[in-house]
């Protein structure tokens, strides 16, 4: 039997902050089901649970975004808010209050621990030396600088890592820096910029102690394999470095005080959203913010990807310890996986980026969706795989052919023949409701646990020993022998009280079926505490409705393909801007280079070349990998980082010309036998690249003079 579980915690939890620079996909939906699910296992246990969520609205990208949709950020940030509802309210997600990082709580707060963290001697700063776009007047963050890899030598890489052969450099060692925003070449200016001093041994310290810790409950702190990532950021000697909290401005954030230019990093605001979404909940309801934050019995819970570690278990609780009270640091930094689609990485361009709200709107159950993640989750910081078979297969077998279906097989007998009234001794005497209710505290401790596919899989099971209570006791055989009506009282009656018993436990993941069982079997609320309020006599329940369909495949078909043209029809858009742009441009002639000698020239072999063959790489945004013709006995291969400006199926069968004695280069597991030759705007912009093609009549293998 569970023992009485009601408790007194209260909890302040958040998933998460999105930017609020696009839609929702089934990462986001993952995570917040993952805490919808505890925040309703916590509120059956009697737990006051805070559940608060925002959009991160700061930052360069949504102020470019905004520029390019002619808005102000605060317009284009309201767009995006305004449709988070029709997501968490579709998949029964149920946040205490949704808030933004670009609201007066968050300016205060940020401010604030600014301020405090100033005052503790933790906040410097120096003039550092970066990237200028001349042209959009800003400076520029990593991922707006463009320029060819200075280990492989690859073109069109990003300011800090090479999506070709994966080197992690600074902006500054580009060749050929160009802004993407922009097109322009860069210069390097220098800037005041301030500096949280994370490498200072009191918060090295503080980190040490922290990450290995518990939580006043006696559990850690931190995932096992998160503790095993801060030792590695830690290393032996504290080498941590200190964090640039600054950014010039034009930017779209929260002013540093007394710094007139100066914002904040989106980093050093977006967790401190969490604090201003709980205040701003709190001013709503009457709540002292400060003092329940200060209350040393109030849990702070954030649940997040693993992606985002660092920031959370270095910046964040540094911040909070040496700012002082009200702010306290997290209790847990919970980290879940990614998801996968079918065993692919998410990517829309695939078509494995899967829309929630394509799911909503073919009709597909949410609790479907609950459920399978749920089974698939537990407390480890492990990926999810979307499997569509095991979707469908786990989906039809568990919820409708071994949940639903116990209701449907007894319920109608009960009301026909016995008024809807169960049979009070049947189910007190019953070995099997027994067992049920022994299995309870077990599932009540997954739950908790976040074990949540360890929970369902032990519900399951007790769904199978229910089905085999019913097909031994055959209650359709029963109705048709007048002299066996108490028995088949007593099986219905047991039969559904199982079922009261099942859906208690399931509650957490299908909250609206339990709702309607609720009212099915008019029982009340089920809570973690009502295990043992059994069925009675005096509250008949009501006939049985339809609670759950099975999954049709073709939907789930549907689901990738509009899924996949969403996203396609949602990049036309950006396409088209993109191709305008670089219509619109004037083409600017970049000066000659130096003279070379007739001998420097004949040392490049230029071969007329077929292309035979094109396909994406998978790991890159920029590569294409060509099979060539160049008039050998074998094709060649090529990689190119021209993905962005052509199809593959749009060369095949194209000529093209070809440097064929360029030394090979060993690129993604493989060797690059050439380079092709191709045109761009003086400005090497990537809205303007283009192959060159002979005229008519040329062969493979024709040398070019």
């Amino acid at each position: 039997m569970l023992e009485k579980v009601m408790t007194n915690r209260t909890i302040f939890l958040t998933t998460a902050l999105p930017y609020a620079n696009g839609n929702f996909h089934f990462g986001h939906i993952m995570e917040y089901i993952q805490a919808d699910i505890w925040v309703r296992h916590q509120r059956m246990c009697g737990s006051t649970v805070h559940f608060v969520g925002a959009d991160d609205a700061h930052g360069a990208p949504i102020m470019i975004s905004a520029q390019k949709k002619g808005v102000t950020p605060q317009e284009y940030v309201a767009e995006i808010s305004a449709g988070r509802a029709k997501y968490l309210d579709g998949f029964f997600i149920r946040f205490d209050h949704w808030h933004s990082t670009d609201s007066k709580e968050n300016t205060e707060l940020a401010q604030d621990i600014y301020k405090r963290l100033k005052k503790a001697g933790l906040i410097y700063s120096k003039e550092i030396e970066q990237y200028y776009d001349p042209v959009r007047q800003m400076f520029l963050a990593d991922r707006f600088i463009k320029g060819t890899c200075p280990k492989c030598g690859a073109p069109d890489q990003y300011g800090d890592s090479c999506e070709v052969c994966a080197s992690v450099y600074r902006p500054t060692d580009l060749i050929n820096p160009y802004s993407a925003l922009s097109g322009s070449k860069l210069e390097l200016r220098k800037s005041k910029h301030f500096f949280f001093k994370l490498s200072d041994p009191n918060c090295v310290e503080f980190l040490r102690q922290w990450t290995r810790s518990t939580a006043p409950d006696g559990t850690p702190r931190l995932q096992s394999q998160i503790v095993a990532k801060t030792a590695e950021w830690l290393g032996k000697d504290g080498d941590l470095s200190d964090w640039d909290i600054s950014r010039d401005a034009p930017y779209f954030g929260i002013e540093i005080p007394d710094e007139p230019g100066k914002f904040f990093y989106v980093w050093l605001d977006a967790p401190i959203g969490y604090l201003a979404s709980l205040k701003a909940y709190c001013e709503s309801k009457g709540i002292n913010f400060e003092a329940l934050l200060e209350t040393s019995t109030t849990e702070q819970i954030h649940i997040i990807g693993k992606d985002i570690a660092y920031f959370h278990t270095l910046f964040w609780p540094a911040m909070l310890h040496f700012s002082g009270k009200p702010f306290r640091v997290p209790d847990h930094v919970w980290a879940h996986g990614f998801v996968t689609v079918d065993g692919q990485k998410m990517s829309k361009s695939r078509g494995t980026g899967l829309d929630p709200l394509v799911y909503l709107e073919l009709g597909m159950d949410p609790e479907w969706l609950r459920y399978y993640f749920a089974y698939k989750l537990n407390s480890k910081v492990e990926d999810v795989d979307f499997s569509s078979a095991d979707f469908i297969s786990r989906t039809n077998s568990d919820l409708v052919g071994k949940y639903v279906n116990i209701a449907s097989r007894s319920a109608g007998f009960l009301v026909k023949r016995f008024e809807g009234r169960v049979s009070d001794p049947a189910i007190a005497e019953s070995s099997l409701i027994a067992e049920i209710k022994a299995a309870a505290p077990d599932i009540n401790a997954s739950f908790e646990g976040r074990e949540y596919g360890k929970a369902l899989r032990a519900v399951m099971e007790l769904a199978n020993k229910v089905n085999e209570y019913v097909d031994q006791k055959q209650p359709w055989e029963l109705a048709k022998q007048p002299e066996r009506t108490a028995e088949l009282h007593a099986v219905c009656s047991v039969t559904l009280e199982a079922f009261r018993l099942l859906t208690l436990f399931l509650k957490p993941v299908l909250p609206r079926t339990a709702e309607n069982v609720e009212t099915f079997l008019n029982c009340g609320e089920l809570t973690w505490n009502s295990v043992d309020n059994a069925l009675s006599s005096d509250k008949p329940i009501n006939p049985f409705k339809h609670l759950m369909k099975r999954v049709d495949e073709k939907q789930v078909q549907q689901l990738f393909e509009l899924s996949s043209k969403a996203a396609k029809a949602a990049s036309e858009p950006a396409k088209e801007e993109k191709k305008a742009e670089a219509e619109s441009e004037e083409f600017v002639f970049e000066p000659l280079a130096p003279n070379i000698t007739f001998d420097d020239f004949a040392k490049v072999d230029l071969r007329i070349g077929k292309i035979l063959d094109c396909k994406k790489v998978e790991k890159s945004r920029k590569l294409l990998q060509l099979t060539i013709d160049v008039g050998e006995k074998e094709p060649r291969n090529i990689f190119s980082g021209i993905a962005a400006y052509y199809k593959p199926e749009d060369l095949i069968g194209k000529l093209t010309a070809v440097v064929a004695n360029l030394e090979p280069r060993k690129m993604m597991g493989s060797f690059s036998q050439g380079m092709l030759l191709s045109a761009s705007d003086g400005a090497d912009t990537p809205s303007g690249l283009y192959l060159l093609e002979p005229f008519p009549g040329a062969k493979p293998g024709m040398r070019l003079h």
